[in-house]
């Protein structure tokens, strides 16, 4: 038996194009019974502002053959077959091979990516022709167990005068689970290394003012009851969710734009695929300037190098990365401890 079959009409700016959804009756979300139909719908009626934040620059698509309880994968080259309105472009990974990996330039493209079963849309923070030189700085502000979003909030509001001593202009999204993502937008002229070496050194500024509250502490037996800055995320290859991208939760999360003045009241969990629509229209986009005035990041470089000067040296990388110059053991701390030391 044939399965179900739609063509959708979505308009960009290169005018309307036909994407053909299959299954569009598929359940995405059980727990709210959003179907694949549904997804589409929302990311053609958000387009501008999801092409806004995630076009223009390398993109993985996190991808759920059924929905969002069955299997998943990451997909980062376009397919065979994808339409000629979907490019690619080359980048280099941690382990300095090269690939081709998708990049979209208007709604029907991401339409299309839903078609392919995508439901968590990853942008790199840099553009595509320029994929080596971050144009975002991006903080990640992950609540570790025993904290939550509530105690996100006063760690995302002494971040941002930390970026602004920094010469940086910060903008702030939920997550779309228990965290929030911080964002500056800066000039393309460093690379990743550089860039994450200005987070690391933001984050230790951030870290002194918060000892209690916030912390760098890569490992996780050593963060307490914090929230943990990530720098992680500032690494190559390293992605979170875009800005309207929605969230594999079971209440259909969006990880949603929201202005510094609605920080302290706002509820993650009230930013959603059935809830964005109505949101965008009335409330319009927070971020729809982002990028009109670009920061350096040479003032958190100075940080960086008075840091090191001081003895804190380089952090740990992730774990599938080459090792690194400069950084420690990659040794549980407390397993560092039981080891005996070399003779």
């Amino acid at each position: 038996m044939a399965s179900e079959v739609e063509m959708l009409t979505v308009a960009g700016p290169h005018g309307e194009r036909e994407v053909r959804l299959s299954s569009p009756s598929r359940v995405i979300w059980p727990e709210v019974g959003i179907t694949k139909r549904d997804l589409a719908q929302y990311i053609i009626t958000v387009g501008e502002a999801f092409v806004a934040a995630n076009g223009d620059r390398p993109l993985s698509l996190q991808r759920f053959s059924s929905g969002i309880d069955g299997e998943q994968f990451f997909s980062k080259n376009p397919p065979k077959g994808a339409p000629d309105y979907i490019r690619s472009v080359m980048v280099v990974y941690p382990s300095a091979r090269s690939h081709p990996q998708l990049v979209i330039d208007e709604p029907a493209a991401a339409v299309w990516a839903v078609q392919m079963n995508t439901v968590v849309f990853h942008p790199w923070p840099s553009r595509a022709e320029t994929s080596d030189f971050p144009d975002q700085l991006r903080i990640d502000l992950d609540p570790q167990p025993g904290t939550d979003f509530d105690d996100a909030i006063p760690a995302a509001i002494a971040l941002r005068e930390v970026l602004e001593e920094a010469g940086l202009t910060a903008f702030i999204k939920t997550s779309g689970n228990r965290g929030l993502h911080v964002f500056a937008p800066i000039e393309p002229t460093h690379e990743f290394l550089d860039v994450r070496h200005a987070v690391i050194a933001i984050a230790r500024e951030l870290e002194r003012r918060m000892p209690d509250k916030v912390t760098t502490n890569w490992w996780k037996e050593e963060r307490g009851e914090r929230i943990f800055v990530d720098f992680n995320q500032a690494n190559r290859d390293r992605t979170m969710a875009g800005a309207y991208s929605p969230r594999a939760l079971a209440h259909a999360p969006v990880s949603c734009p929201i202005t510094w003045d609605e920080l302290e009241n706002a509820d993650p969990r009230a930013f959603t695929i059935l809830t964005m629509p109505e949101r965008l229209a009335t409330v319009g986009d927070p971020w729809a300037d982002f990028g009109a005035h670009p920061g350096t990041i040479e003032k958190a470089l100075g940080w960086w190098t008075r840091d090191l000067e001081s003895g804190l040296g380089e952090l740990p990388f992730p774990p599938d990365y080459p090792k690194m110059p400069g950084e420690p053991p990659r040794v549980q701390p407390s397993r560092a401890k039981k080891e005996p030391a070399a003779e």
